[in-house]
């Protein structure tokens, strides 16, 4: 009998857990993509905005994340007035800041159901200086999923030089889930690096980067991408019932 381990299948996604809006770069509102969402069989997602750092994007600042929330609020109560079962989560695209602070207060990310972090900038610290800035955004209490962690865009960046070793070392201890972004030009975790996350019981999330309600559709390369990095079902959260994978994030209260 073959010892094979069962990889996610191309059906298993229950969620994706970043999604942009009109809000800031994405193409479509709330209520669009969340239409989209349900047409490729979902039953949750997270809207991940980005923050006030990403000016050119119209990044969010507190204020504006918080009336973001309120229509978030808003939108799952028509859903449930349709008897619509499909859940829309607050979440942000958090920036990861020099030092490895964040670009939201605490109390705001703490309001969020879902707090993904990213690099956006310093893409070629050194590798040690890198290294202790991942370290420290991915240490903060609220931080649920790294996203994109190298940062690479195939033909385009090159990926951030950082230890992933002492980072998944961390993430074993904090809970930190790596995400794997399915956008073909990312494909982020590689596959080396997701087959270290099984080997270390580090859990990861396959997400669209959804910024236009036909992005969906990419999901299945990022399902692709874990399998080559040997993922099973049960390693990834957003195969997972909303209430089960929300238990297993930082902020769950």
């Amino acid at each position: 009998k073959s010892s094979l381990p069962k990889l996610v299948g191309y059906d298993d996604l229950r969620g994706d857990l970043q999604v942009q809006t009109s809000w800031t770069d994405g193409v479509h509102s709330i209520d669009e993509m969340v239409e989209a969402a349900i047409a490729a069989g979902l039953d949750y997602m997270v809207v991940t905005d980005h923050t006030k750092r990403l000016a050119m994007m119209g990044g969010l600042d507190e204020k504006k994340i918080r009336l973001q929330m309120k229509e978030i609020d808003a939108a799952n109560l028509r859903l449930r007035a349709q008897g619509k079962k499909f859940k829309i989560l607050k979440g942000s695209e958090c920036d990861i800041l020099k030092d490895g602070s964040l670009d939201l207060p605490d109390d705001v990310l703490a309001e969020l159901d879902v707090v993904g972090v990213s690099i956006h900038s310093y893409f070629d610290l050194p590798r040690a200086e890198q290294t202790a800035r991942v370290i420290r955004a991915i240490s903060n209490p609220h931080a649920d999923i790294f996203f994109h962690p190298t940062a690479r865009k195939i033909n385009a960046r090159p990926a951030c030089d950082f230890d992933m070793g002492a980072v998944l070392d961390v993430a074993v201890k904090t809970g930190m889930v790596m995400e794997v972004d399915a956008f073909p030009d990312r494909l982020d975790l590689m596959a080396e690096h997701i087959r270290m996350c099984v080997e270390r019981g580090v859990k990861i999330a396959i997400d669209s980067d959804a910024h236009d309600k036909r992005h969906f559709s990419v999901l299945e390369y990022g399902i692709a991408q874990a399998r080559r990095g040997f993922a099973r079902k049960e390693d990834v959260i957003n195969a997972w019932p909303v209430e089960q994978m929300l238990a297993m994030l930082k902020n769950s209260k």
